[in-house]
């Protein structure tokens, strides 16, 4: 979902594509960890992530709940789920004694491409630098080469259709749902998109199938 910030002061006003240069390599971050922690609720998980994430702990979505490492809330109208912070520590529960990433190779998006965000427009998107984030230091790589991504063409089709998905659903709640209507759209987006698993290997096909079932049920055009 889409936050309101002021790209000036937080990025060097550029947007960068897959193919653009980026000065964004924190050169294996080095225990630093700091984007780990005091991070709320704004670390949101879209299905791909909590797929890998399902996938690489064993874990279901409720189990992913009941552990402890995500949680739910609303965000402009929608329940979506969220890291969730160790209490004790103020950090991300995935962030062992080391300082290091636990589930480092299936982690999710949001902080796969850090330092980087995401830019929307025009029913696409692009890339920025957060230019006061991560170390000084920090060298150029391709951008592509910086998320390392499998599927990556695939993977920013789904952004793509993901974010705009919810945009379309939130748009029609600020226009003409009940609460009633609100409660089933996301019920019915949490049990399709997030606690029904995907099979393996086959997430980006099932997610169009799902995607397309989902528009006329949650009242959107195709």
């Amino acid at each position: 979902m889409e936050r309101d910030i002021n790209m000036e002061e937080i990025s060097d006003g550029r947007l960068y594509g897959l193919n653009d240069m980026v000065k964004a390599d924190c050169r294996d971050c080095r225990g630093c960890s700091v984007c780990c922690r005091d991070m709320g609720t704004s670390i949101l998980l879209d299905p791909l992530d909590v797929h890998l994430l399902s996938e690489g702990l064993g874990q279901n979505f409720e189990a992913l709940l009941n552990s402890g490492y995500m949680e739910l809330h609303v965000v402009d109208g929608m329940i979506l789920p969220n890291l969730k912070m160790d209490e004790n520590r103020n950090c991300c529960a995935f962030l062992n004694e080391q300082g290091r990433c636990s589930v480092h190779s299936f982690r999710p998006g949001i902080c796969r491409i850090f330092p980087l965000g995401r830019f929307y427009e025009n029913r696409d998107f692009r890339y920025f630098l957060q230019v006061h984030e991560c170390p000084a230091g920090r060298s150029k790589i391709k951008v592509k080469k910086w998320i390392d991504t499998p599927e990556l063409q695939k993977n920013q089709q789904f952004i793509r259709e993901w974010h705009y998905f919810l945009k379309d659903i939130q748009e029609t709640f600020e226009t003409e749902a009940g609460l009633a209507r609100q409660k089933a759209v996301n019920l019915y987006v949490l049990r399709e998109f997030y606690q029904t698993p995907f099979r393996e290997g086959e997430f980006y096909r099932q997610f169009q199938e799902r995607l397309e079932r989902a528009r006329p049920a949650c009242g959107l055009t195709l």
